[in-house]
């Protein structure tokens, strides 16, 4: 018979399984060699039940990746016979359709055994800054997108399998750091595993199923109580994606619709999948629409298979939105991150006060900068930046925020520590927050700088850009105005953002992020957060004439 637990049990269990998930997440964070990793945190940790199905994920988890894990882990869970498993197996694999969308995105997956019997699994998936490849936005298949792991075993009952770590050095530019990072996974994942082992002892409990089920239960009946709250109907939006230039723009359709309990997320007639990078897999999308839907509906339960239940999900293969392989996928946040914003959008009338204008952190941006140091040594560095945050219903956008993904913004300071570059300048731009009744954030800007002195880096550095809002501006919301767009410039003239960028020393670089879109009509404005405004140089008096009505 199933264990029951009583509320009280129930939430120091939570909390337990939160600490575990959170201290395997620490342990990335002082092994890993990535600075994408230490610093700017672009990895998830997770674990779940004897099934497969996500029980807890790490506080500071990434949706895009903590979305994708969860419905992949699953499947492969699943997908293989239970006695296929033993104690000291270590899976890996970066198959963006198994998993959370593009080769870098690296899963090591482990079975944690209690007493001779499987109990759970634990993951981590690590952003790698580096797997080999083409590094830029517009190739055109997988294959030019670097190595590409199917699902293997790392380690064998304990025992490692040298040669996959051996394929693997031999196929990326900084070996020693990729090793370095996989070799994170494996002791995060250890971590986890000691601890869950720990809390069955404890608690006195053979494994972790019949948890998952009270939390998973209770996580789907308090999601699905607030989505039955909201008015049933169908609500509908369309986004539009800039595309590389001289094609035509991405068109994302969404159909919402709310029947008491239940929500159905269509996206067909959307854009069908690109010859460029932005394409994006099923496993993505779903996060993404899963991101939304949470943080609408109930942004306080806990993530787990729980809050999936309430949520179809249609997305015709061949779409932007669901790619077939081996369409190219590396960039695939350029599109995949505008998912959920088109959900806010649909759902805005319904639920005004639950959703917040276009960012300039949709998407986030991403640029990797690689060549090697004056005396040969090999760097690959990824940078990841926020750009203005929207407007809500009740205050202004404020801060660089990297949304609807969950990243950090790169220190300056360890951009110079990993590479040769220089970062002259940084700091937000004035008049570039949509104009509203509440404000959007301001854009950002950083100057870089190819050093020409005895520092200098052997010609080219290398510049891949993942990155939007060139052209097409943050939206508002009821009146709201757009933000600025976003602009990248080579020594003074506008660049290429979606192709590769050799620089050389001497050169300089501009970055400048969007800034977030306004709410409500701009003359609402209250007349003192406005004055707030001109005083802190937000604003300049010409601007809040001509958008405002005066101050």
């Amino acid at each position: 018979m199933a264990r029951r637990f009583d509320p009280i049990t129930i939430e120091i269990l939570w909390r337990r399984l939160i600490s575990i998930v959170d201290e395997s997440d620490a342990a990335v964070a002082r092994t890993a060699f990535s600075s994408l990793l230490r610093d700017a945190h672009d990895y998830t940790c997770m674990f779940t039940d004897s099934r497969g199905r996500e029980l807890a994920q790490g506080t500071l988890a990434t949706p895009g990746q903590s979305g994708a894990m969860a419905l992949g882990i699953k499947r492969l869970v699943q997908g293989l016979p239970a006695e296929s498993f033993r104690p000291g197996d270590v899976y890996i694999t970066n198959d963006p359709w198994a998993l959370a969308g593009h080769l870098n995105d690296v899963c090591v997956l482990s079975p944690i055994f209690y007493r001779a019997r499987l109990a759970a699994f634990t993951a981590c998936i690590l952003h790698h800054s580096d797997i080999g490849g083409r590094v830029a936005s517009d190739n055109r298949e997988v294959f030019e997108e670097g190595l590409f792991i199917p699902l293997v075993k790392l380690y064998d009952a304990g025992q490692i399998n040298q040669g996959v770590l051996d394929m693997i050095r031999a196929n990326v530019r900084t070996p020693d750091q990729v090793n370095g990072d996989i070799r994170s996974q494996i002791a995060a994942n250890h971590v986890c595993a000691q601890q869950v082992v720990r809390m069955l002892e404890e608690y006195g409990l053979a494994d972790l199923d019949d948890l998952a089920d009270e939390i998973i239960g209770r996580s789907e009946r308090s999601i699905r109580a607030s989505i039955a709250r909201t008015p049933s109907g169908v609500y509908r939006s369309e986004g539009v994606v800039e595309q590389v230039e001289g094609q035509p723009d991405v068109r994302i359709r969404c159909v919402v619709t709310i029947e008491g309990s239940d929500i159905t997320i269509d996206l067909s007639g959307s854009s069908p999948q690109v010859d460029w990078g932005g394409n994006v897999v099923y496993n993505f999308t779903y996060a993404y629409v899963h991101m939304a839907v949470k943080s609408i509906f109930d942004p306080e339960i806990p993530n787990n298979d729980g809050i999936t239940a309430p949520i179809r999900l249609i997305a015709p293969e061949g779409t932007v939105l669901n790619c077939r392989h081996p369409a190219a996928v590396a960039a695939r946040m350029q599109i995949g991150h505008f998912v959920t914003e088109v959900i806010y959008r649909a759902l805005a009338k319904a639920l005004p006060e639950r959703v917040v204008a276009a960012g300039g952190g949709t998407p986030a941006t991403m640029q990797m900068f690689y060549g090697r140091h004056g005396d040969g040594r090999a760097f690959h560095t990824v940078l990841i930046r926020g750009g203005g945050l929207g407007a809500g219903a009740t205050r202004d956008g404020e801060g660089s925020f990297i949304f609807p993904a969950n990243g950090a913004n790169t220190p300056v300071e360890i951009l110079e520590s990993d590479s040769p570059l220089i970062v002259e300048r940084r700091e937000l731009l004035p008049d570039t927050g949509g104009p509203g009744k509440q404000r959007g954030a301001l854009g950002r800007r950083e100057v870089f700088r190819v050093p020409d002195d005895a520092y200098a880096p052997q010609p080219p550095v290398s510049l891949a850009i993942q990155s939007g809002r060139f052209r097409l501006p943050p939206e508002g919301l009821f009146g709201g105005q757009p933000g600025a767009r976003a602009q990248f410039l080579v020594n003074g003239k506008p660049g290429n953002p979606y192709g590769l960028t050799q620089l050389r020393p001497g050169d300089t670089i501009v970055m400048d992020a969007a800034g977030g879109g306004g709410y409500g009509e701009p003359r609402e404005r209250d007349r003192e957060a406005l004055a707030r405004d001109l005083r802190e140089g937000k604003v300049s008096p010409e601007n809040a004439r001509r958008d405002y009505g005066g101050a």
